[in-house]
């Protein structure tokens, strides 16, 4: 088992900083687990030619050389990459893609009843990626398996890495920051923030270390030298 964050991303707008407004290009943290045969990238947040080249910086390897992309949720942001990886499984929970088919539905047909043509054209774009992604198994490898995370999205799932000796959690937007995780706090975007709490507290809990949606990886609180 091998982990390397390929990416770290970022917030376009951190209200933890008073930020009420966009103020830069908001991104996914990208990460790159590797157990067995299988090379999985999590969550393609930059555009494709960036994590092309980035992922050649931080691991020497192609864009071809990745088996699997699984989202932790269909964010935009988490997902702007995926032309990179053509030839890879896409996967997303099976919760999470359902919800977004169901809105999707409803918004296709809003728009069809509007006669908004230009708007129909994009939701079908993007009913076409949700399509091409399947629902994930609840174990990638056997190593890693899928840790549901619900609150942000309706079916926002991380993955659970065993390391040899950790527990790792790649969280997604469910632990958005370092910040955020320590302080206990989801994002005010979250379609269910009771749940969404709950579903961080869960996690803090269970890894010994979290890969946030947008930032670094870090030791969970409750393992840090300076918790207390």
């Amino acid at each position: 088992m091998d982990l390397t964050v390929i990416s770290i991303g970022a917030l376009s707008a951190n209200p933890l900083w008073g930020e009420k407004q966009a103020v830069r290009t908001g991104h996914a943290t990208t990460t790159l687990v590797r157990d067995g045969d299988a090379t999985i990238l999590v969550d393609p947040g930059l555009p494709a030619q960036a994590l092309a080249a980035r992922l050649g910086e931080r691991t020497g390897l192609l864009p071809d050389a990745v088996t699997h992309v699984f989202l932790t949720s269909f964010h935009p942001e988490a997902r702007r990459g995926l032309a990179a990886f053509e030839q890879a499984e896409w996967l997303i929970a099976e919760r999470e893609r359902e919800a977004v088919g169901v809105g999707l539905v409803q918004q296709l047909q809003a728009a069809a009843e509007a006669g908004d043509a230009d708007l129909r054209g994009a939701l079908e774009q993007e009913v076409a990626i949700l399509q091409r992604c399947t629902a994930a198994p609840d174990e990638l490898t056997a190593n890693t398996h899928l840790f549901p995370m619900p609150g942000q999205t309706p079916g926002s799932t991380a993955l659970l890495l065993k390391e040899p000796t950790r527990t790792v959690l790649v969280a997604g937007d469910a632990a958005p920051t370092v910040e955020h995780i320590n302080r206990g706090q989801v994002l005010q975007t979250a379609a269910d923030a009771s749940a969404a709490i709950e579903s961080l507290a869960e996690a803090v809990e269970i890894a010994d270390a979290l890969v946030p949606g947008r930032d670094n990886i870090t030791p969970s609180p409750l393992r840090s030298p300076f918790a207390g």
